[in-house]
């Protein structure tokens, strides 16, 4: 969501929701993964799991060094970048889903516990109850990156704010990194 947030008050709504579409690929792909059976590689073989977990936790840093340096800027701070293509912003959305492990053992975890044999095909069932949850998934995330610009503009104007803002989601995202990188498996 941060990440949709920040590309919805960046490079306005548009581009949040072409970022978006990347993330919905990357619960496309996780999902498929889950309901075929490959997903419980990740879980069986310890290092697939790790260099996600690792990848994704220095992203995380990455992204908190950026809120907090010094001349660090909020991601509700409304800026001037470089405009991005759509084919860019949809692969960045797309990688920063997939450098999320949690969306992986969500799908092999979640998916089983609501699929019967007796129902009919397990694959069937899998990729049904997947694609509702991406459909769920991806109205919230639009919701999210339509009001996100409306948002920033109004905090822009407020300093007091925005200062505080960058430390309290540098500290967040940092929080989460050493989470992600010190969580046991599960």
């Amino acid at each position: 969501m941060v990440y949709l947030i920040s590309r919805s008050i960046c490079q306005g709504r548009a581009a949040g929701l072409i970022s978006l579409g990347g993330v919905a690929l990357g619960f496309v792909f996780y999902m498929m993964c889950a309901a075929l059976g490959i997903t419980a590689i990740v879980m069986a073989v310890p290092y697939a799991y790790d260099a996600l977990r690792i990848g994704g936790a220095l992203y995380l840093i990455y992204l908190a060094w950026q809120a907090v340096k010094p001349g660090g800027r909020s991601p509700f701070e409304v800026k001037n970048l470089p405009q991005d293509s759509p084919k860019k912003l949809l692969l960045m959305g797309f990688l920063t889903n997939l450098l999320n492990p949690k969306i992986a053992v969500m799908y092999l975890s979640l998916l089983p516990q609501f699929i019967s044999p007796e129902h009919g095909r397990v694959l069937s069932q899998s990729l049904v109850l997947g694609f509702t949850q991406i459909v769920i998934s991806v109205s919230v995330n639009a919701t999210i990156a339509m009001l996100a610009g409306s948002i920033a503009v109004f905090l822009s104007g407020r300093p007091t704010w925005i200062l505080v803002q960058r430390w309290l989601m540098g500290t967040v995202l940092a929080g989460l990194a050493v989470r992600m990188l010190t969580e046991a498996r599960k």
